[in-house]
């Protein structure tokens, strides 16, 4: 889902398990997650940079605010989800951006999701070592 929402412009991201909604509105940089500022959320550099694509890549890190609640997932699937939700509000915000977050493969929603465990082998495709005596 996307679209507006009052003053802001909304836009929600999807990974593994986590989901992102984020919602966009013109400031200074300010970026919150879940009521905590980002790198305080994200302990990892790698999340922090991840979760900042999306505007880095429209020049857009000083000129939006935005405002996350993320749910499910671990660290990297929630900076995953959010940078796909900050893609999609940023296409509302201003349809001219699509095709440069499109080139930058942000607007795809990463579809791949761990498989579940099969009855009797140990993992979802890994079998017990084979003993021939």
């Amino acid at each position: 889902m996307q679209g507006k929402v009052g003053p802001y412009d909304y836009g929600t991201g999807r990974r593994k398990t986590s989901c992102a909604r984020v919602f966009l509105s013109p400031g200074k940089g300010n970026i919150t997650v879940n009521g905590k500022a980002l790198e305080t959320f994200f302990c990892r550099l790698r999340s922090q940079i991840v979760a900042r694509q999306s505007l880095s890549v429209v020049d857009g890190e000083a000129q939006f605010d935005l405002r996350v609640t993320v749910r499910g997932g671990g660290e990297s699937s929630q900076a995953a989800a959010m940078r796909h939700g900050t893609a999609r509000a940023l296409a509302v915000h201003n349809p001219d951006y699509i095709p440069v977050l499109r080139a930058a493969g942000l607007m795809t929603r990463d579809s791949r999701k761990v498989e579940r465990k099969k009855v009797g082998l140990r993992k979802a495709r890994r079998a017990t070592q084979y003993s021939k005596r």
